[in-house]
């Protein structure tokens, strides 16, 4: 099915987390009634393909979608283990088909948003004129010219490394099980545990309980490499049994997923594209996290277009931030120090609120001297020089 107009106020190119987030938010504004939307996406997001998890001291945007929180968090690692001091944070869960169906709701009672079903191959942007071409829902292949006040993409495209780019991968593994006893604390989420085999490289296993009976375990790793499908599968089954001590489970759901992690240089406007969520540079590249990134990005955006200002206008957070996330991906891509140990120092000389602070990009430059000052010098002085000379 192709476009049923030539032109729209606003397209959107991908439908996921980036787009619903803004477009839920400019719906609901009330300033926007008289604008016709489009969103070009390969499905309907029908399917509960993701969960978020962040942290957030306040009531979220989403709020209504939250899946599960807790206010206690547990580190473990070889070198230092401790409940995590809090101070006022939740760490929050969304799973993606309760996202999807409550702004799919938002989107469906506006009546302005028109969804085609198209992969897209390629894009060429000019003034107000889009020109398209990819495969259609049918397997068809398609050339489309649109026009567009503005176009926003969120559909990530890695860039050719060069020499000095680092990429890594946060890729993981997740099953939701029961048990048939009691084994878990629905109060208290595990947020790392690094107890398991490092060999890869960074390794760790978060755990998030629903009830005493039923949790989400994923098995998580950093490395330049994915693993043979049955390493994860080991990884989980192996951390279940010894460090949980459970050994028989029922695997209720299970999910995978791959982040970026890069110190690939993002631009928030390129080539008559505003580009948004990872595509916009939205993945923190130190830790892979994003739904907050994204929430924050959609208010400067939202704010921006109901005050009729230039989308240009928008700053990015500090580059000093991105430099401290290059910093700590050339730690770990060139082994420098293991990871485990530099989430260990972390967190064990830092209170919890004020590394989520600097991981959020809010912390000022003092907290940061601080919290940098807390890591051993030799090893990020040596990442430090790598960064700078990308």
């Amino acid at each position: 099915m192709s476009p049923r107009h030539a032109r729209y106020d606003m397209i959107f190119l991908g439908g996921g987390c980036a787009t619903m987030s803004l477009l839920v938010r400019l719906l609901r504004s009330g300033q926007f009634s008289n604008h016709r939307f489009l969103i070009i996406d390969r499905d309907r997001k029908m399917a509960n393909d993701r969960t978020w998890c962040f942290w957030e001291q306040e009531t979220g945007y989403f709020e209504e979608v939250v899946h599960r929180q807790w206010d206690q968090l547990q580190f473990y690692s070889p070198v230092f283990s401790s409940m995590l001091q809090l101070k006022g944070y939740a760490y929050k869960m969304i799973r993606g088909i309760d996202f999807y169906a409550y702004c799919q709701e938002v989107l469906t009672h506006s009546g302005q948003v028109e969804w085609v079903e198209a992969s897209i191959t390629n894009v060429s942007c000019s003034g107000d004129q889009l020109a398209l071409q990819g495969t259609s829902s049918t397997g068809a292949s398609f050339s489309w010219t649109l026009s567009a006040s503005h176009v926003f993409n969120s559909i990530y495209q890695p860039s050719t490394s060069s020499p000095r780019q680092v990429d890594l991968l946060q890729h993981f593994k997740g099953w939701i099980i029961e048990t048939a006893e009691p084994v878990f604390d629905p109060q208290q989420a595990t947020l790392m545990d690094f107890r398991v085999d490092q060999k890869v490289g960074t390794t760790f296993v978060y755990v998030m309980p629903f009830s005493d009976r039923r949790a989400l375990v994923e098995y998580t790793l950093f490395t330049a490499d994915l693993l043979d499908p049955a390493a994860y599968e080991q990884g989980l089954r192996h951390y279940i049994e010894e460090q949980l001590g459970v050994k028989n489970f029922t695997i209720v759901e299970d999910e995978f997923g791959i982040i970026p992690m890069t110190t690939q240089r993002f631009s928030f406007y390129k080539d008559g594209l505003f580009n948004l969520g990872t595509a916009g540079g939205q993945t923190k590249g130190s830790s892979g996290y994003t739904f907050q990134f994204i929430q924050k990005q959609s208010d400067r955006i939202a704010a921006c277009l109901i005050q009729a200002r230039p989308l240009q206008e928008l700053k990015a957070d500090p580059p000093r931030f991105h430099f401290y996330d290059r910093v700590l991906l050339h730690v770990l891509a060139k082994g420098y120090w293991p990871g485990h140990k530099v989430f260990a120092r972390l967190f064990a000389r830092n209170q919890a609120s004020q590394i989520f602070r600097f991981l959020d990009n809010e912390t000022s430059l003092s907290e940061e001297l601080a919290i940098i000052s807390s890591l051993p010098t030799w090893p990020f002085l040596k990442a430090a020089t790598g960064a700078l000379r990308h």
